[in-house]
């Protein structure tokens, strides 16, 4: 599956911003709330566990378990958000996180299978969930992420590239849409609270209706481009409800001039028409664009004293750079923080390995400024 749970939604669904502007965040209540918290509670980085496209990217157990120490001892996160698809592959990296004592947001994004295998996915991810938070794990559990793209049959198309295009060329029922999305999301709610006893969240696009009422976290997914930083915090402001923390799901955007422009859209620079896969247009590879945007997303968050921050992410082993071939960089259309370099670039079989992008030590440094000024105690009291 391609880099496509950043896509900017509001491209197409213009118009369809959740009503009405929230109140302040409040916190909830209880002895520890009395004392407010500077800065983001949790700083952390999205690690996907897909199976992979390619024998040689296939997941690997080893070099999940070298990442999540890399995550804690060198990009200096205090929370990693375990996604993607696999009961086996989500469990693992949400128990590796915990024997290191991270904070984790365990996420379930099965798609393209019917509903009910992706509901049986979600309990069985949310009862280890569960598990882990009994053990005295530092766990939120989140049900998915935006429905309307991962769960056939609210969005015409059979796959989320197929999706993406009817909604980009406007073959959409909106309100229809938006009643199966509803009647998705409180069934998986419904699920996750069958299960998991902990606090429960969702992923959504930040222009998403979602009832917040099913859930303790509001999740937002936020690729919003500004100049000022006060129009995000403008902009953020209208995800806060009274008395349920803020988590940025997901931020990011792609090592070319231009991306951060793009609100989320900067994946969708490579023709897959192609073999092999091309870029197109003639874009300017800068990790500098990259990084000096997720620096700023972070100094607003804390600005802010939001509950969560996660960044997309990690690494993308299925699109590897190429220093000496711009057209054949799919780098440079990842948002991961890390570039992969194949052993043998022609070879799915190849061995590769990750090296740090600019965008990784931004990140770490705002990280480990954080880590620095402390946290508190783990708990629901928290209002951020």
């Amino acid at each position: 599956m391609k880099n496509t749970k950043g896509i900017s939604r509001a491209r197409f669904l213009a118009g369809t911003a959740s009503a009405g502007l929230a109140a302040a965040l409040l916190p909830a209540g209880t002895a520890q709330a009395t004392q407010r918290r500077h800065g983001l509670r949790h700083r952390g980085v999205v690690y996907t566990v897909g199976e992979g496209e390619t024998p040689g990217t296939a997941f690997s157990t080893a070099r999940m378990r070298e990442d999540v120490r890399v995550i804690r001892d060198e990009l200096h996160a205090d929370t990693v958000d375990v996604t993607g698809d696999g009961v086996e592959r989500l469990t693992a990296t949400a128990a590796e996180a915990a024997e290191r004592g991270l904070h984790i947001w365990l996420q379930p994004t099965l798609g393209d299978v019917p509903e009910r295998d992706i509901l049986e996915h979600l309990a069985e991810t949310g009862r280890f969930a569960e598990r882990l938070r009994r053990q005295g794990a530092s766990v939120d559990f989140s049900v998915g992420c935006e429905f309307w793209l991962f769960v056939p049959g609210i969005v015409p198309g059979e796959t989320v590239l197929e999706r993406v295009q009817h909604l980009l060329d406007g073959n959409v029922d909106l309100d229809r849409m938006q009643r199966l999305l509803d009647r998705f999301t409180a069934k998986a709610a419904a699920v996750g609270r069958s299960v998991f006893r902990g606090r429960l969240s969702y992923a959504a696009a930040e222009d998403d209706q979602v009832d917040w009422r099913l859930f303790d976290i509001v999740g937002i997914d936020y690729y919003a481009y500004h100049r000022h930083r006060a129009d995000h915090v403008r902009e953020l402001r209208r995800h806060l409800r009274p008395g349920k923390p803020l988590a940025i799901t997901e931020f990011g955007t792609c090592a070319y001039v231009g991306a951060p422009e793009t609100d989320g859209m900067g994946w969708n620079v490579v023709d897959h028409d192609k073999d092999p896969e091309e870029i197109k247009g003639h874009l300017v590879r800068s990790e500098h664009a990259q990084a000096a945007y997720l620096a700023d997303l972070v100094d607003v968050f804390s600005a802010m004293n939001l509950y969560a921050a996660m960044a997309f992410e990690f690494v993308t082993p299925d699109a590897p750079h190429r220093p000496d071939d711009p057209l054949h960089d799919l780098d440079i259309a990842s948002y991961a923080i890390t570039k992969t370099i194949m052993d043998c670039p022609d070879d799915p079989h190849s061995g590769w390995h990750w090296e740090p992008k600019k965008a990784f030590h931004a990140l770490a440094g705002r990280y480990a400024a954080g880590e620095s000024r402390g946290t508190l105690p783990t708990g629901r009291a928290t209002g951020t």
